[in-house]
């Protein structure tokens, strides 16, 4: 089915992103898997070609370029050339931290951070889940209290965090009302946290895929926040989460419907050159049914996350709607890329193969920026209300 999200820029900058993967990113990538790390020098290249903070305003160094098809086409070539873990690294940097400070910044915070983070020079996390309080943001125990000059002291544990070791900063939430229990609406407050005195980050944790991406363990002991590091207004930062939710499952939607695709076109080119019995893999029947259920499951993923990217450009995609998006895209996703693996047989199961990369770096989709089962009580709730 012809797409038709993409006009004649869309293209030109997937040239740019394409140039960018082969000469930055692919004679590299095998060595970042395995230290579990990818360099400072990727960030700073990708922002020397533009890559990062594209929705940044002109005046903070950015391209000014909101339009979200030109994410669309990044997310696509690094699915494409395999680089699944940079995309994600950059997604948490544009997709989760910048939009909170483009939307509820100061005009002083963002004239302090933004430039740093298109350029590659600051390179940030999102600090919001702990390991009593994933999904469920109001068990956050993190606090911070303010003191006598009007600056705050941070306490608390981070866990799950991507970025964390490599980062420079993190876009932490953290409970500003002084109570205990379950918080309520106006409990959280958002701070832009910088690496200081007291603020450490713990062991890197072991994932199952997407290994070039750190993921660690934050903590902080009274770090000293100042008062122009608060995003927006205090006791905001829950309302500031959800308004953003749109763009950050949207983003994980793209991932989704990119990696669906671009284990598909490698499963078709195996199957045409691998025989067994004296015939290619996909001139046996149930070979070719499964390509054919495969190859319509991408297109109408692709059909539906072109559709919400469209809506998010316009400014009316919903968080129920973006829940949809997320949902049906992360678990076609994992279907998808399980089924293109028993294609491979004994190779899909071999990590040098593509396939099997990304089996396991689908896995996470589902989980991610809120699990399958969050995203239906999203969506439950809507029906039933």
């Amino acid at each position: 089915m012809l797409r038709s999200l993409f006009e004649e820029d869309h293209e030109l900058f997937r040239e740019l992103a394409r140039e960018f993967n082969d000469r930055e990113v692919a004679p590299h990538y095998a060595d970042w898997d395995r230290e579990h790390m990818m360099p400072r020098r990727l960030w700073k290249a990708a922002g020397e070609q533009g890559l990062l903070g594209l929705a940044v305003p002109e005046e903070y160094g950015g391209a000014g370029m909101p339009d979200y098809r030109y994410r669309v086409v990044l997310d696509e070539e690094f699915a494409r050339a395999g680089h699944l873990a940079v995309g994600l690294a950059f997604h948490l940097h544009d997709d989760l931290v910048l939009p909170h400070l483009l939307a509820y910044g100061s005009e002083d915070l963002k004239q302090r951070w933004l430039p740093g983070m298109v350029s590659g020079d600051i390179v940030t996390s999102v600090a919001w889940t702990e390991p009593g309080a994933g999904s469920d943001l109001r068990g956050i125990r993190t606090r911070a209290v303010r003191t006598e000059d009007g600056d705050w002291l941070l306490t608390g544990q981070k866990t799950f965090i991507g970025n964390g070791i490599s980062g420079d900063a993190a876009l932490v939430l953290a409970r500003t009302d002084g109570g205990s229990g379950r918080g309520g609406s106006g409990s959280f407050s958002m701070f832009m946290v910088g690496k200081t005195e007291g603020y450490s980050t713990g062991r890197q944790l072991d994932k199952m895929g997407l290994k070039a991406s750190d993921t660690a363990e934050l903590f902080f002991d009274n770090v000293r926040v100042p008062a122009s590091d608060l995003v927006g207004e205090e006791g905001r930062g829950l309302e500031y989460a959800a308004g953003q939710l749109p763009q950050g499952r949207l983003a994980i939607a793209v991932a989704a419907s990119a990696v669906s695709r671009a284990v598909y076109d490698s499963t078709v080119r195996y199957t045409g050159e691998r025989t067994a019995f004296d015939a290619r893999i996909m001139d046996f029947q149930a070979s070719r049914f499964t390509l054919a259920e495969l190859l319509t499951e991408v297109e109408v993923t692709e059909a539906y996350v072109d559709a919400a990217v469209r809506a998010f450009n316009d400014g009316v995609l919903d968080p129920v709607s973006a829940a949809k998006a997320k949902l049906w895209a992360a678990e076609r996703a994992k279907s998808i890329t399980d089924r293109c693996l028993q294609l491979h047989g004994g190779y899909g199961y071999i990590m040098e193969y593509p396939v099997a990369q990304a089996f396991l770096a689908a896995r996470l989709l589902t989980i991610f920026g809120g699990t399958s089962e969050i995203m239906k009580e999203v969506i439950g709730r809507d029906i039933a209300r």
